[in-house]
């Protein structure tokens, strides 16, 4: 990789700095290492420190419509305290843990269209900039490759993949946003729903499943959407078609069940289900903090990716569209590099 430029308000003749993460998908909650290579510029500098942010482009809903933006998930520092003598280079490598909710960016190595990066923030000198932005490639932890396997396997099909701004009401959710897989329902479901959405919501101890139905109106009766809560465990070994089969039947079914969320479903004995309409903790009408409700736009650019691989039926060119999110990806982190190179 060619080192970027950074510190420009320092001139020509800065520091350089080129983040190089350790090949393959990291999976949530697990460790991102890889090196930091530094070259010195046409002095000795003093690097106060070294700073990695985790990024994520996410969308917000307002009043005025949907827009998206970068939002910052995490940041540690990974090294600083020292001077970086004029045209030395110096790799300082790194280890860090990423939040147990990172969201997964790809399934068999088909990409979702989650857009994550690391970004360097490099201190010298008093001043700061933030240059070198690398894509982040997350595949799923076991239980969730698991649970899209089994929803392949019923039937369902992939139709896009986003990061909304928000919080999902009576869940354990921490980062100031959550990762949500529409599917298109199986064709035994597709009279009673236009679409499913899961959303993965991981912590140490295990997981949440959080499946919401857009449920298809009646004769002389409005849709609706419904909400479900399960939660796994990690190492859980389970009949997982048979599992999420029944997860769907209830939440498709679900019209009058405003318990508690945390009320154990039958049948399961670790079950959330509530009625999305009765939003029991004060959330937009259907648990979700900032969510938006019933009408929903068309999948982004390149969102619609072929997962076949996992079983999900989808009925696009996978090639085609991998490309489209090669250029949305790219987009993104040319956009990001020159704003930081900028300041």
């Amino acid at each position: 990789m060619v080192f970027k430029r950074l510190l420009g308000s320092l001139g020509v003749g800065g520091p350089t700095v080129d983040t190089v993460l350790d090949p393959g998908p990291v999976r949530p909650g697990g460790r991102l290492t890889g090196q930091v290579h530094l070259k010195g510029g046409n002095a000795d500098f003093e690097i106060e420190h070294i700073t990695l942010e985790l990024v994520a482009r996410v969308e917000a809903e307002h009043d005025g419509g949907e827009s998206e933006g970068t939002v910052v998930f995490d940041r540690f520092t990974v090294g600083g305290g020292f001077r970086l003598g004029a045209g030395e280079e110096r790799a300082v490598p790194f280890g860090a843990a990423l939040p147990w909710e990172t969201p997964v960016t790809e399934l068999h190595g088909q990409p979702l269209g989650i857009v994550l990066g690391v970004r360097t923030e490099l201190a010298v000198a008093g001043a700061k900039d933030k240059g070198d932005l690398d894509q982040l490639t997350v595949a799923p932890l076991p239980a969730q490759e698991a649970i899209l396997e089994a929803l392949g396997g019923l039937g369902f099909g992939f139709k896009s993949a986003d990061l909304e701004y928000g919080h999902i009401g009576g869940t354990g959710q921490q980062l100031p946003f959550y990762q949500e897989i529409e599917l298109t329902p199986a064709p035994q479901y597709a009279h009673q729903v236009n679409e499913i959405e899961v959303t993965f919501l991981a912590g140490p101890a295990g997981m949440e499943v959080v499946l919401e139905a857009d449920k298809r109106g009646g004769f002389l009766s409005p849709g609706q959407d419904a909400l479900t809560r399960f939660t796994v465990g990690h190492d859980d070994n389970r009949d997982w078609p048979a599992e999420v089969d029944g997860w769907i039947r209830r939440l498709v079914e679900n019209r009058a069940a405003y318990g508690s969320p945390y009320g154990a479903a039958p049948g399961y004995g670790h079950g959330d289900p509530y009625h999305a309409g009765h939003a029991p903790y004060g959330g937009h009408g259907h648990g979700h903090d900032g969510h938006h409700g019933g009408g929903r736009s068309g999948p982004g650019v390149g969102t619609a990716v072929a997962a076949g691989a996992a079983g999900l039926a989808v009925g696009v060119v996978g090639g085609m569209v991998a490309a489209e999110v090669v250029d949305e990806v790219g987009d993104f982190f040319e956009g990001e590099e020159d704003e930081g190179d900028e300041g």
